[in-house]
C-alpha cells in the first residue's frame, strides 16, 4: 500500500491552540516575573524608590517585550541556530535605543532619573528569556500576547514596589507633580524603605505574601480534591 497523499488530497497539518486569555493574564499574577520567578529584580530593587520612576521603567520594558517578542517571532524562523542569541540581543537593543531616545527627547525628567537603568533593559533577563524560550518558538500573535501578559505583570510589580516602598519611606505619594497625596506626616516615615535595604524588604514582604496564598489555594483544592 503507497503512503503517497495524492495531490488532489488535503493534508491536515496540526496546528497549535493557543489560550490567548492566559496569556495574557497569567503574567500579571499567576505567573509575576517578580514575584514569583524572581526575574529583573535588579530594577525592581534599584528604580522603585518612588512610584513614577518604577512606572516609567515599567512602561519602557512593556514596550520593549511586546515588540521584541513580536519581531523574533517574524523573524525566527529565519536565524540559524548558532547565532540566534546575538541576533535576539542585537533585536533588542534596537528597541531599547529607540526607546531611550524617545524618552530622553519626550521625557526628560525621566530620562534623568531612570539614567543608565533604561539601556540596561538590553540586559532584562525577562526581555531575553521571553524571546529565547517563547516568542522564537510560537506565532506572531501568540508572542504578542505572552509579550504583553509578562510586559503587564513587570509593570504591575514594579507600581506595587514603588507605591508601597514611597508610601512607607516618605508618608506621601508624588507622581511627579501629577497627582499625589499624603497619608501621614513625614515624621512618622521610615527611610529605610527607600534606601536600598527597604528595597530587599518590601520585595521579601510581598513575596511572601503572594507564595502564602497561592499555598493556601493548592491546599483548598487538595482538601476538594480528596473531599
Amino acid at each position: 500500500m503507497s503512503n503517497q497523499v495524492s495531490p488532489t488530497e488535503t493534508v491536515n497539518v496540526p496546528t497549535t491552540k493557543y489560550n490567548y486569555k492566559a496569556l495574557l493574564t497569567d503574567g500579571i499574577l499567576k505567573e509575576n516575573p517578580v514575584f514569583k520567578y524572581m526575574l529583573a529584580l535588579c530594577p525592581a530593587l534599584a528604580i522603585t524608590s518612588n512610584t513614577f520612576n518604577s512606572f516609567g521603567l515599567g512602561i519602557i520594558t512593556l514596550i520593549v517585550l511586546v515588540t521584541t517578542n513580536t519581531a523574533i517571532s517574524i523573524i525566527g524562523r529565519f536565524v540559524p541556530n548558532e547565532i540566534r542569541i546575538p541576533i535576539y540581543i542585537t533585536v533588542i537593543a534596537v528597541a531599547v535605543t529607540i526607546m531611550e531616545m524617545l524618552t530622553h527627547a519626550f521625557m526628560p525628567a525621566l530620562f534623568s532619573a531612570l539614567g543608565l537603568f533604561i539601556a540596561l533593559v538590553v540586559s532584562n533577563c525577562l526581555v531575553l528569556g521571553r524571546a529565547e524560550a517563547f516568542a522564537s518558538k510560537n506565532s506572531v500573535v501568540a508572542s504578542f500576547c505572552d509579550g504583553l501578559g509578562n510586559g503587564l505583570g513587570f509593570l504591575f510589580a514594579m507600581i506595587v514596589l514603588g507605591f508601597f516602598r514611597e508610601l512607607l519611606g516618605t508618608g506621601a505619594i508624588d507622581f511627579d507633580g501629577i497627582f499625589g497625596f499624603r497619608l501621614f506626616p513625614q515624621e512618622y516615615a521610615i527611610p529605610l524603605f527607600i534606601q536600598p535595604m527597604g528595597a530587599f524588604a518590601t520585595l521579601g514582604v510581598i513575596v511572601g505574601i503572594t507564595a502564602s496564598v497561592s499555598i493556601l489555594k493548592n491546599h483548598k483544592k487538595t482538601q476538594k480534591k480528596g473531599a
